[in-house]
């Protein structure tokens, strides 16, 4: 016989004997015999109740067990792999982490929750939850009858006071394993599984789970938030191990009620003393079991109760998407992008099969999403706190940011457009060339108003920024040119397609490719770019090493490419990272943010890993490099730079300006880094002077990284010049080597190439020719054409003319203009000044005290005048040199010349100073006249080329000539030196044009024709 019924047994006969001595009582008393019945009756009655009592037990107990069993018989029974698998897999939050290890914050969650080990949790904090929870825990198997049955009283008498009935263990499982239904169906799948789970698992890993999954209201950023690290960090300011009494407290009793209880609004801000109440009271309550159950004393209770536990919540906090939204969306989009592949291959896709198929990667995209939210990864990222905190601070603080423009938007709730006012965005980003590592970016001006990352998610034209890319270092690698080679800088038609210079009318004719690139000329660009094309080059097969997301391949055979010209565009991370490869002596390193992950057990499961490839060998990266050195010299169009910069290092830079000035950029590289910087709008508007204003962000910005990192940003070493690149002579304006026409024409310069293209063949595009000037033009001389006004140049064949202005043609005469003083010397077979065949028109002589000046002539080919002083020429100038001339004390005439050396009638006869004395009579015989006197000189005659004879001499002009001391014509007065003199020199008030390029440099023409 059990103990339970021996028991009852007992208890039975205990309560017979009570009755006989009772109803023996009442015969020794003399009682009636009915009372005596009565008794008997009694007892009987007692008996039927209790073994009615009994019969009606075990029926219900029958009836519910079986109730019981019908509720759990399709309920899986899960293993203790499948449990452990259930109950750990609770949603942590992922941490984000600048470089070096310093904290950034927790990427954007519904829940945010941290895991922390039991031993890592105050005991004061376990006490308080068990004292509130389940004082039984330490003793049940996991449910506890009387408290089950308590709570199905309750929940059928619809009593108000709902103690509840569940254990730790029952509340993990709901949490974890079942849902939130309210059911006797759930209830009963609870129970079972809760008995399973306290067979398996120590009652101290059932409590740190329940520490881990418990709901615990909001902290003080307004985040949900789960477990107890995580609301004693959120909340308190402290870890979950230095937790004061109270705080404990406070925390134990969250997970009743955690909206209700908890201090914090949905926007992080401290509730009102009223709303704190119902926290404060459950935090009473939680001490009331803490010291029932013994687990603190009285004093610890009272001293607890009446502390004030407003004054340790912490202050509003900012998340880490609300200090860095730029950083934390970035990271949080690229870590996804990693695990993606991650967790496709851990289910056999290759990477390759997930590019190939959009469901592939749709599919793995979203449990990427799902994973970073629940896994707690940890995700170190490249950003440099330092650095990328500088350069905001820079940003906020510039004032040269153009005015917000209004643009017509479409209200998405409504339909209808409505007027929106948006700012100028800026995007930039800093790189390390070896590695490709983003140390820092610019992501745009305020992200509240403008999600849109301006400097990786943002697609705009690239502007100039394009031509080192796409034409001139791919035009190096062909082996087409070096950095001194000539390039045609003419308009041209292809097509319908007319690209211009940033000055509309402006044509540079033949220049240096080093000159076109510092200055950013279009025309010159875009016919380098024709050329390559048309031999059968693809120019883009370069840029397409960094895949460009933007930028479709076909695009790359359109001509306008060459200025930028693009269906969707570049971002300013693709396009620093193509300068950094330049940098790297052409190696390209795949840009990167985030160095490495790890999951939440601290295994890596990726690790950024560099595999650079060569974009351009480098002899022609550093031959670019030199080139673009020159782009913040005064020719060039980042030469206000300089003057900016607090440090001096070996940049090489492009500036670049899109169509209509939608877009500005300023990209600037040296030995360790790149730096480049965005303008614009993110609906496209023409900017205000936005090249200046980009090269001065993009200089401030510098400046202050250098100050905190002058290692990084301002490193003692050039750019080393690698095997592979030679100096060189050539003849300047075909790149070839020199012939002796180039060298009289003082034509040769030196400059680099690359040794697998240098300058060899035998120069045969110059002839050796004297040419005359004409209103700021250059004409081929006549054979017949006078020596002093000519000047000895090179006559560029037309052959070579042709083959300068391949592919599209051109006009030839604009190839060496007068303004282009590097060829000053050069002209065009075209160019040539017309004998009209008659001669010139004679011209009107003044003087104004020592000077002499003349009216021009009337006649075409005039190119230069003579003055003549009786018979001797005493000066000469040339067409476009000024019409006069200082001479002593004589009489003077001055005779136009043209090209064919024909001279004028002279003009009226001017004096200068006073007329001489007459001479005293001749009293000696002819026989006896002085032979001292000079032999009479004979004139010229007027419009006689021999330049003798014709007009009659008379003793009065030979006295003239001997007082002007005009008789030597090697020896003119002493303040006219004609041989001395440089007519090609301007007069000193006039000007010379200049050769610098605007500030900003030109924007492509539009126009997709390829």
């Amino acid at each position: 016989m059990t103990d339970r019924k021996l028991y009852m047994k007992e208890r039975l006969a205990s309560i017979k004997a009570a009755f006989i001595k009772a109803k023996t009582a009442l015969i020794k008393r003399g009682a009636p015999k009915k009372l005596r019945l009565s008794y008997h009756v009694v007892w009987n009655i007692f008996l039927l109740v209790v073994i009615f009592a009994v019969i009606g037990a075990a029926f219900a107990g029958g009836v519910g067990a079986g109730y019981f069993a019908s509720l759990v018989k399709d309920e899986e029974v899960l293993s203790y792999e499948d449990l452990e698998t259930n109950i750990y897999d609770y949603t942590e939050t992922s941490d984000i982490y600048f470089a070096n290890d310093v904290y950034l914050g927790k990427l954007r969650t519904d829940l945010e929750r941290e895991e922390i080990a039991l031993k890592d949790v105050s005991p004061l904090l376990t006490d308080a939850v068990i004292a509130t929870e389940d004082e039984y825990f330490m003793e049940h198997d996991g449910v506890v009858p009387k408290a089950i049955m308590r709570a199905v009283f309750q929940e059928v008498t619809n009593s108000a006071n709902q103690t509840g009935g569940s254990t730790l263990t029952q509340q993990l499982i709901k949490n974890q394993v079942l849902t939130n239904e309210v059911s006797f169906d759930r209830k009963a799948k609870e129970i079972l599984l809760a008995l399973r789970v306290e067979r398996f698992f120590e009652k101290e890993q059932i409590l740190e789970a329940y520490l881990n999954v418990a709901d615990m209201g909001r902290n003080s950023s307004g985040s949900n938030i789960a477990g107890v690290q995580t609301a004693a960090q959120g909340i308190f300011g402290v870890d979950a191990k230095d937790l004061s009494l109270p705080q404990a407290a406070f925390i134990a009793g969250l997970p009743q009620a955690p909206f209700g209880y908890t201090p914090f609004t949905n926007k992080g801000e401290l509730k009102s003393e009223e709303a704190l109440q119902p926290g404060i009271e459950r935090k009473k309550e939680v001490l009331s079991r803490m010291l029932r159950d013994g687990s603190i004393t009285r004093e610890q209770h009272d001293e607890a109760v009446s502390y004030d536990l407003t004054q340790d919540f912490i202050e509003r906090s900012s998340s880490a998407a609300e200090q860095y939204p730029y950083v934390t969306y970035e990271l949080e989009r690229r870590a996804v992008e990693i695990l993606k592949y991650y967790l496709a291959e851990q289910a056999g896709y290759s990477r390759q099969q997930v590019d190939d198929s959009q469901t592939i990667d749709k599919e793995y995209t979203l449990l990427a999403e799902r994973d970073i939210r629940q896994n707690g990864y940890e995700i170190h990222s490249t950003i440099d706190k330092e650095l990328y905190d500088a350069m905001e601070k820079v940003k906020n603080n510039f004032a040269g940011f153009d005015g917000n423009r209004t643009v017509e938007r479409t209200n998405l709730e409504t339909g209808e457009a409505v007027n929106v006012s948006i700012p100028e965005q800026v995007g930039s980003v800093l790189m390390e060339n070896s590695t490709g590592r983003i140390l820092s970016f610019t992501g745009g001006r305020d992200f509240e108003q403008e999600q849109l990352n301006h400097a990786t998610q943002s697609y705009r034209s690239s502007g100039s920024t394009i031509k080192p890319l796409a034409v001139y270092a791919p035009a190096i690698e062909y082996g087409l040119i070096g950095a001194g080679s000539p390039l045609a800088d003419v308009k041209f038609n292809y097509n319908g397609w007319q690209p211009a210079n940033f000055v509309v009318g402006r044509e540079y004719g033949l220049i240096p490719a080093r000159t076109a690139l510092a200055a950013s000329h279009n025309l010159s660009a875009a016919r380098l770019y024709g050329r390559m094309i048309e031999q059968g080059h693809n120019p883009g097969e370069f840029l397409e090493k960094i895949d460009p997301k933007g930028i479709k391949d076909e695009e790359y055979s359109r001509r306008a490419f060459s200025l930028g010209g693009m269906d969707k565009g570049i971002t300013v991370e693709e396009n620093v990272s193509a300068y950094a490869a330049i940098g790297n002596m052409g190696q390209y390193n795949e840009p990167y943010m985030i160095e490495k992950i790890e999951d939440r057990d601290g295994n890596v499961i990726f690790e950024h890993k560099a595999e650079p490839i060569e974009m351009f060998s480098p002899s022609t990266a550093y031959v670019t490099l030199d080139m673009m050195r020159d782009t913040m010299t005064p020719i060039g169009s980042g030469r206000t730079a300089p003057s900016q910069l607090n440090f001096s290092t070996d940049w090489a830079s492009k500036s670049g300006t899109s169509q209509f000035e939608h877009d500005n950029w300023f990209i600037g590289t040296n030995p360790n880094i790149t730096f480049g910087i965005w303008f614009g709008y993110d609906e496209p508007s023409s900017l205000n002077d936005g090249s200046r204003r980009a090269i001065s962000l993009w200089a401030q910005m510098m400046n202050r990284t250098n100050e905190l990192r002058p290692d990084l940003i301002d490193p003692s070493n050039a750019f080393p010049q690698p095997e592979g690149v030679v100096n060189r002579s050539f003849c300047t304006f075909t790149g070839q080597a020199a012939n002796d026409a180039c060298s009289k024409a003082g034509l040769v310069s030196t400059d680099l190439f690359t040794s697998a293209y240098t300058p060899s063949g035998s120069e045969n595009g110059l002839i050796v020719t004297k040419y005359v000037s004409k209103d700021g033009k250059r004409f081929v001389a006549m054979d017949s054409t006078p020596d002093e006004f000519s000047s000895n140049g090179a006559l560029l064949s037309p052959d070579y003319a042709k083959q300068m202005l391949y592919p599209y043609g051109g006009d030839s005469s604009k190839l060496f203009p007068e303004d282009n003083s590097f060829f000053s010397n050069l002209l065009v077979a075209e160019n040539r000044l017309e004998d009209d065949g008659s001669n010139p028109g004679s011209v009107t002589a003044s003087v104004s005290d020592s000077k002499i000046s003349w009216t021009p002539s009337g006649s075409s080919d005039v190119v230069g005048y003579r003055v003549y002083s009786g018979g001797n020429k005493v000066a000469v100038r040339k067409l476009d040199e000024s019409l006069s001339a200082s001479l002593s004390a004589g009489t003077y005439q001055v005779v136009a010349v043209d090209v064919a050396g024909k001279e004028s009638a002279r003009s009226n006869e001017v004096r200068i100073g006073a007329a001489p004395k007459p001479k005293k009579e001749n009293t000696q015989n002819e026989d006896n006249s002085d032979s001292s006197s000079p032999a009479a000189a004979t004139p010229p005659a007027s419009g006689n080329n021999s330049g003798n004879g014709g007009n009659g001499n008379n003793e009065e002009d030979e006295e003239e000539e001997v007082e002007s001391g005009g008789s030597d014509e090697s020896s003119p007065p002493a303040d006219e030196e004609p041989g001395e003199e440089t007519p090609d020199d301007p007069p000193e008030d006039e000007t010379p044009p200049s050769d610098d390029p605007p500030e900003d440099e030109e924007p492509p023409a539009d126009g997709d024709n390829g």
